[in-house]
């Protein structure tokens, strides 16, 4: 049997490709560096030193900005550390926020 697996930074570039004005949240590691990969930009906000505050950064963003899509990329580790965010968002439910999270099979 064949595993298949995703080139992560192919799939964050497609991502981000028609981003528009969305927001980009981005969690600790790898997501940080497959987003700089894709495009640097002003609406990138890289939160280093900051584990497991991703998914609450990007609520706090979408509810200050609901006319602007806002987009969390961040990784399995740095969201098991925010897990209970997961609760909050699902309870405000936010139609303007969409979490990414990228496993990156450690």
């Amino acid at each position: 049997m064949s595993v298949s697996t995703l080139d992560r930074r192919a799939v964050v570039a497609r991502l981000l490709r028609d981003r528009g004005g969305a927001l980009v949240v981005i969690g600790l590691g790898g997501p940080s560096y497959d987003v700089a990969a894709a495009g640097d930009t002003p609406l990138n906000f890289y939160l280093w030193a900051a584990m497991g505050g991703a998914a609450m950064m990007g609520l706090g963003l979408a509810r200050a900005q609901p006319g602007r899509r806002v987009v969390v990329i961040t990784g399995d580790g740095e969201m098991l550390m925010g897990l209970g965010s997961l609760a909050t968002i699902a309870v405000d439910a936010p139609p303007n926020l969409a979490l990414v999270v990228l496993d990156n099979e450690h």
